[in-house]
């Protein structure tokens, strides 16, 4: 199974999970929550930024990565007014973070990841969260198959 090349599918406009705005589960979530402000944010995969707007805008340090230079470039200019939220080329599955993060929240970054490589991104979390950090995710379960991305996966897997 070949690489996926995020830049193009961002210069092609093959981003169909990009809907212009957070995760709904997201939002809906952060308007019930009173959460420490000093608590930095890690979006890994945040593409377009939306979901690390979102936690901007409730007032946390954010930084968002991602592989696709050009949808950080749209992040930035997008958000560029928001306090608190940065935007960095990165690869969650093989960087070093210069400081592990409070919070890691991922929405389509694990039906992303070609499933020879979810080990990985399990050691990633732990790479790049604090020893006593949360991590918070919005997953969907669909069949495993040869075709992706999207890449199934199963809410037992998930939960492993």
């Amino acid at each position: 199974m070949s690489e996926t090349d995020w830049e193009k599918r961002y210069i092609e406009k093959d981003t169909p999970w990009d809907k212009g705005e957070p995760a709904p589960g997201l939002v809906d979530w952060l308007k019930n929550q009173n959460l420490n402000l000093d608590t930095r944010i890690l979006v890994p995969g945040c593409g377009c930024g939306h979901d690390a707007r979102a936690w901007a805008d409730a007032g946390l340090e954010t930084t968002g990565i991602d592989l696709s230079e050009l949808a950080l470039n749209q992040a930035r200019q997008k958000y560029q007014s928001i306090p608190g939220l940065a935007f960095f080329p990165g690869n969650f599955l093989e960087d070093e973070p210069q400081e592990p993060y409070d919070l890691i929240f991922e929405h389509t970054l694990y039906c992303a990841i070609d499933p020879a490589r979810r080990d990985e991104y399990a050691a990633s979390i732990n790479r790049w969260l604090k020893p006593d950090g949360h991590f918070l995710a919005i997953h969907f379960t669909f069949p495993l198959t040869e075709e992706g991305p999207p890449f199934g996966a199963s809410r037992e897997e998930i939960i492993d």
